[in-house]
């Protein structure tokens, strides 16, 4: 079996990781979440191995889905809690950062002295660092909480590592082999599975996103004044302090 594929940076990434993430465990007014979509879902009578829970027979087959649905989910390892969103749109930037005000309006109550938020995710193509309307909207979505955000991400090839990872398993052991044949059976599923004993919140989100939704090369270079990036893992490692303006150099 050939080995995972790396880049130069992996180790160097993993051992900024090992540092960030219990630092942000660790410290009053910081709260770390991971984040992430999972593969999508052709809701049909389609047959997806396993043992099914009930008597019914999958098609022999394959028709038209009757919808696709692509879960995107934002977990809180320290307190094992999980939120769900199954997107029938396309899981674009504006959807990621949609997903985040959405979800922390939801919370912020709950975590009043929470003033850091630490966002371990994948360098995927909607989310990436270096993604102009990604970068755009967390920015914004800083300022408008009045947060100071870091992204921590996985390096390439290593996703599995992620902490919501270990979610996506048990989501998929739970509904392994059943008929996912209605958007509310997925929802069902999703709103029944456990993660240390809770059940995640689960919400369907109508919403239809355009994807290459892209900066200019000078908004982007503006952009780029509001963060910091780590010297030497810059697209690993960003960010985006609470006041506006260039910071200074450290």
């Amino acid at each position: 079996m050939p080995p995972p594929k790396r880049v130069p940076q992996t180790d160097a990434i993993f051992d900024q990781l090992k540092a960030v993430n219990p630092e942000a465990d660790r410290a009053r007014g910081t709260l770390r979440l991971s984040i992430d979509a999972k593969a999508t879902v052709h809701v049909g009578p389609f047959s997806r191995r396993g043992r099914s829970r009930t008597g019914t027979k999958a098609a022999d087959h394959d028709f038209k889905p009757v919808a696709t649905l692509t879960p995107f989910g934002i977990f809180l390892p320290e307190h094992d809690d999980l939120w769900l969103y199954m997107a029938r749109s396309k899981v674009t930037s504006d959807f990621i950062a949609d997903r985040l005000e959405q979800w922390w309006e939801g919370v912020r109550l709950r975590f009043l002295r929470v003033k850091t938020l630490v966002i371990n995710l994948d360098n995927g193509p909607e989310n990436h660092s270096r993604r102009s309307q990604f970068l755009k909207r967390i920015v914004a979505f800083a300022r408008k909480y009045r947060l100071v955000v870091q992204l921590a991400y996985y390096p390439p090839y290593h996703s599995k590592y992620n902490p919501i990872e270990r979610c996506w398993g048990v989501l998929e052991m739970h509904w392994n082999g059943s008929l996912l044949d209605s958007v509310e059976a997925v929802l069902g599923f999703a709103r029944s599975m456990t993660w240390k004993r809770k059940h995640p919140v689960v919400s369907l989100v109508e919403t239809t996103y355009a994807k290459g939704v892209r900066l200019k090369p000078e908004e982007m270079e503006a952009l780029e004044a509001e963060v910091i990036r780590l010297p030497s893992l810059e697209k690993w490692f960003v960010k985006i302090p609470r006041k506006r303006g260039r910071p200074r150099k450290t």
